[in-house]
């Protein structure tokens, strides 16, 4: 038993608000996937995953979804830490992204300034890919660079499939992390290189993701499905993914963006943010 003392906004908050988001429980219903607290047995601070009932004052939880909170990080930074950081390290493993390489390799990561935006750009500078990044807002794109992406594309001004092939000289990137869905999905495969990945983990446009096979021939290119959900139930994988990202965590190479903090009382505020795509990293709520 958690006594909860912040909770991480994620899209799929917004899509189960919506009654779109797979598995939604009848309203009414306790909502929020992430948290960090103090575990009530024993007084540890904890940061914690959870498919509902994050935005809780208490919430139950299984031991194999909480990990410490690091040192030096407060309740509003862990609560930032599990959905977007698991997503992100998956979405590279996804990719076939975590080994090291001799040859280079590259990314393009859409929403790159939001919550697994900003945790797959810090992830990359560890790994030494080279990524390509889109925003609508120059400020969010050059904060995001200040984390590591090296090309910020602002896709009000460009299309981001031309940005992308004209920068590699046509040859296009080994993946494409992608959550935008609809049209977006097509548009991204149109990014890859020979033997590409497109990492579908979201459709926050609303739309389901629009595939053509006819288009994935040529270039030999696929696209993978990635949820957390149904993933944190294999335990195994899970422990694998905290092994390496507390690693990180230790070697201080990784520390969650929280752009926006705000009380309990006013989640719709929060959930705003997401929606009309004005939040830089996580907004955070707090009791």
């Amino acid at each position: 038993m958690v006594k909860v003392e912040a909770g991480g906004v994620n899209f799929a908050d917004i899509l189960s608000a919506r009654g779109n988001y797979p598995g939604t429980p009848t309203p009414p219903f306790v909502a929020g996937r992430e948290f960090a607290g103090v575990v009530e047995q024993s007084g540890k601070r904890v940061m914690g995953y959870t498919q509902w009932g994050a935005f809780a004052e208490r919430v139950a939880v299984s031991e194999a979804y909480l990990w410490p909170q690091p040192e030096g990080w407060s309740s509003d930074q862990s609560a930032a830490f599990p959905v977007n950081y698991f997503t992100a390290y998956f979405a590279y493993w996804k990719a076939s992204l975590l080994e090291a390489s001799e040859t280079p390799r590259s990314v393009l990561i859409h929403a790159v300034a939001g919550g697994v935006g900003t945790a797959a750009v810090e992830i990359g500078k560890i790994l030494g890919i080279e990524m390509f990044g889109t925003s609508s807002s120059d400020e969010k794109l050059a904060s995001a660079q200040a984390l590591g992406l090296q090309h910020p594309i602002n896709y009000a001004r460009e299309d981001y499939v031309d940005a992308v092939m004209k920068a590699t000289n046509n040859v296009g990137v080994d993946a494409v992390f992608e959550m935008l869905g609809g049209e977006h999905t097509m548009r991204s495969v149109r990014c890859l290189k020979f033997l590409g990945r497109v990492i579908q983990y979201g459709s926050a446009t609303g739309k389901p993701a629009i595939v053509d096979a006819r288009e994935l021939f040529a270039r030999q290119t696929s696209v993978h499905g990635l949820w957390l959900s149904p993933l944190s139930g294999h335990a195994e994988i899970m422990r694998s993914a905290w092994q390496k990202l507390s690693e990180w965590i230790g070697q201080r190479r990784l520390r969650p963006q929280v752009g926006k903090v705000l009380e309990m009382s006013h989640a719709g505020d929060g959930y705003r943010l997401l929606m009309d795509r004005k939040n830089y990293g996580k907004v955070v709520l707090k009791w």
